[in-house]
């Protein structure tokens, strides 16, 4: 009676992890982008969240500030509001005046070397970002 031998032989093993790793290499980078994509739209909902708010400050009070020339506590100062460890910062850029704010989403943590910087969104719904990235890639017009 012969024995016979089963298995994989060296060359395989090494073959297949070629492939599983040039595999890895093409789709890693992929998924780290659509990551970074949902973060953005996470940031993106949260601002416009949060201008859905100061237009209903507006309406209630016919301006964006209080009497004493103070602004409106933001619902929502982090994104992702619901739990987890959090990409943006929420909150006024600039000014805040009688009639004209903007909101700005400042990345942080993992998304601080984001190529669409800092989002805005102003009280005309003007949206831009300080980022390199072209601006319909960061605001999905």
């Amino acid at each position: 009676m012969q024995l016979r031998q089963q298995g994989f032989t060296l060359i395989e093993l090494m073959i297949t992890v070629a492939i599983v790793g040039i595999l890895a290499a093409i789709a890693y980078p992929s998924y780290q982008e659509y990551v970074r994509a949902s973060r953005r739209a996470d940031a993106q909902t949260v601002l416009l969240e949060n201008a859905q708010f100061m237009e209903r400050y507006y309406t209630t009070n016919g301006r964006y500030i209080d009497n004493a020339g103070n602004e409106p506590n933001l619902p929502v100062t982090e994104s992702p509001k619901d739990g987890g460890t959090k990409f943006y910062d929420i909150g006024f850029q600039g000014e805040v005046t009688n009639t004209t704010y903007t909101l700005e989403a400042v990345p942080k943590g993992a998304m601080a070397n984001d190529g669409c910087g800092t989002l805005t969104l102003a009280h005309t719904g003007a949206k831009s970002r300080t980022g390199t990235m072209p601006e319909d890639r960061c605001w999905r017009r």
